[in-house]
């Protein structure tokens, strides 16, 4: 006798649709979004509740957003500051986890205590000290005071430990009598075998640093220096008040890569969640 019981036909609907009223839910304010990107600014307005417009309005939101400000330039900063920041992570972080997971040495767990202390520790706490730090230290308004701050990545030290603490010890010491040093067996062993679990991190990273608005708005003022979440609220300051439908066409665009790039990496991000929580 079979232990596996087949779901009722009644289970298996109740739980798709619980799911997919979950889903909807959860995809209302993007679809709304959308659907106000392509309204015209009366219509955006109306009682009447209609995803799809009478009016289609999008080419003249689109072409707005893209020529009132330079959200080109917003987007290419975020792009560049969630990269830099994305390899500084992992430069600091592989060699730390390896450290935790495979290294014998006095204070190991007490660092890794820490490391655990900085997870719990919220990015707004920081903003302050991070503020006169880097206005002593004459970097406020560079690249410099988006990315140096998040270098460091408790979370990816955390991730990173627990896939490498998976990886036999044994293919570690034939490394070391193959000559290799341990910044070698890092770079060359550790990291290629904790693929999955680094491109999970990657994209929760470069997503947070995408969206990331607190901190933008203390450290930069320079519009040639905003990354997309802040210069969507300068766009909306620039703006007559009520006009909604260039700055949702302005959201929609900075939002839509995001959405690609999870698609395109779906798999191998649950894969290294998964394989992450299980090891």
């Amino acid at each position: 006798m079979s232990g596996h019981h087949s779901l009722s036909p009644f289970a298996a609907l109740g739980r798709h649709a619980t799911l997919l009223g979950t889903a909807l839910f959860m995809l209302m304010p993007f679809i709304w979004m959308v659907s106000l990107s392509i309204k015209s600014p009366g219509e955006a307005f109306q009682a009447r509740f209609a995803l799809w417009p009478e009016t289609f309005y999008g080419v003249e939101n689109f072409a707005k957003a893209l020529t009132s400000v330079p959200l080109a330039r917003f987007m290419a900063n975020g792009v560049f500051v969630a990269f830099a920041v994305l390899a500084l992570q992992i430069l600091v972080a592989a060699p730390c986890a390896y450290a935790l997971a495979k290294l014998r040495f006095p204070g190991r767990d007490a660092l890794f205590a820490l490391v655990l202390i900085g997870l719990l520790i919220p990015q707004e706490v920081l903003g302050l000290p991070l503020f006169i730090l880097f206005h002593l230290m004459g970097l406020l308004d560079t690249y410099a005071a988006l990315i140096l701050p998040f270098s460091v990545s408790p979370f990816a030290i955390f991730l990173f430990r627990q896939f490498f603490k998976s990886v036999p010890d044994d293919l570690i010491h034939a490394a070391r009598l193959d000559g290799l040093s341990e910044l070698a067996i890092v770079w060359r062993i550790m990291v290629p075998a904790a693929m999955p679990a680094i491109i999970a991190f990657a994209i929760l990273s470069v997503i947070s640093r995408w969206n990331n608005l607190f901190w933008p708005m203390i450290a930069v003022s320079s519009e040639e220096l905003m990354p997309p979440s802040l210069g969507i609220v300068f766009f909306r300051d620039e703006e007559a008040g009520n006009d909604y439908g260039p700055l949702m066409a302005a959201a929609t665009l900075v939002v839509a890569p995001l959405v690609i790039a999870f698609l395109a990496a779906q798999k191998r991000f649950i894969e290294g969640v998964t394989l992450s929580g299980l090891k």
